[in-house]
């Protein structure tokens, strides 16, 4: 069961770095290159308000998730890491 959720993880680590480098530009960087805990806002990989609003949209539109609440909860938006997790929770309530 353990391995599962860890498959599960990566396969939404690698998908979440995918759609940020695409759907943000990030024309400086490739997937690979961002590290599952570089803390996403700031001075770690750079992003900004607007893209917080980006990543909202991809949580939506690409992982199906109702994204409520989500202004108050920097925790989420931390790293690709702490997306992941969110992603994986949330999609197994729903399931």
């Amino acid at each position: 069961m353990q391995s599962n959720e860890a498959q599960d993880l990566a396969g939404i680590k690698k998908k979440l770095k995918e759609l940020l480098v695409e759907d943000l530009s990030l024309e400086d960087i490739k997937p690979e290159e961002i590290g599952d805990n570089e803390i996403l806002f700031g001075e770690g990989l750079g992003l900004d308000s607007l893209d917080a609003v980006e990543i909202v949209v991809i949580l939506q539109r690409k992982f199906g998730l109702e994204v409520k609440d989500l202004e108050n909860r920097k925790d989420v938006f931390y790293s690709i890491d702490s997306l992941a997790k969110y992603i994986y929770e949330n999609k197994k309530k729903d399931a």
